[in-house]
């Protein structure tokens, strides 16, 4: 391990690579007949339906990464120590899972029609929380690269096993793959829309529709958006811790492990 790094930095580097490698796991038995199931049904779900879905998903990112409304007021907390960015990420990542979990179950109790409601609300929570971490960690999400990254951490944390390997390979040479972005509008025109809404529905389906059944749907809600929020949190860190200590072996002159 080389001595430039902190003892904490050590600590999460060996944690980072316990993570990665189960990134990048192939799917399991039940993985594997889990996705089977829900591709008869997607297959099932008329054309219309799929793309009013990824319509309202695409409308609902574009809005976010690229409106105003969701760049945090405080700015980004530069020459932090990983360690207290981590502690900052905690205390949001609580305040969040808080968040969603109070949104959850109020759409739960409402029926089907603020079940539905929960969908988009949701997202918006997800990317929200998202912002406040990139600016937890010192990079300013008013660079649009900054606001691509976190939809690439937000695909990372609800896509299927397969695609993980090639999202989790994007994020570690992040530095490299950004400066060959197109404009903003342009590569927006490069992401594949149905398949984000697709892997981000299958991979909340079973817990959300739960939340749909009367009389339990409220206790669903909670705990399935506290679970999501959780799920994206341990992502959302990994990923920019996984940038900031490849930016310090950048800035020191070796070799991140």
């Amino acid at each position: 391990m080389d001595t430039a790094y902190t003892i904490y930095e050590q600590q999460m580097l060996k944690k980072l690579k316990r993570w990665e490698i189960r990134q990048q796991k192939a799917p399991n038995l039940m993985e594997r007949a889990s996705k089977s199931v829900q591709t008869s049904i997607n297959n099932l779900i008329p054309d219309k339906v799929h793309k009013t879905i990824t319509a309202t998903v695409k409308g609902i990112v574009q809005t976010t990464l690229f409106g105003m409304n969701y760049i945090p007021k405080n700015d980004p907390i530069y020459g932090a120590s990983l360690a207290d960015s981590d502690a900052r990420a905690e205390e949001l990542l609580s305040l969040y899972k808080k968040i969603a979990a109070a949104e959850g179950a109020g759409t739960g109790a409402g029926g089907i029609l603020l079940g539905l409601a929960d969908f988009p609300i949701l997202i918006g929570i997800k990317l929200k929380f998202l912002f406040e971490l990139a600016h937890a960690y010192g990079y300013s999400t008013k660079d649009y690269r900054e606001r691509l990254f976190i939809l690439y951490v937000f695909q990372l944390a609800f896509s299927s096993p397969n695609k993980k390997p090639d999202l989790l390979h994007t994020i570690k040479n992040w530095h490299a793959i950004s400066h060959s972005f197109p404009p903003a509008e342009d590569y927006m025109n490069l992401v594949d829309w149905q398949q984000l809404q697709q892997e981000y529905r299958d991979t909340i389906d079973f817990r959300k529709m739960l939340q749909l059944v009367p009389g339990i749907g409220a206790v669903v809600g909670a705990w399935a958006n506290f679970g999501l929020l959780e799920e994206l949190g341990v992502a959302g860190m990994n990923c920019f811790r996984l940038r900031r200590l490849h930016d310090k072996a950048e800035s020191k002159g070796f070799e991140s492990k």
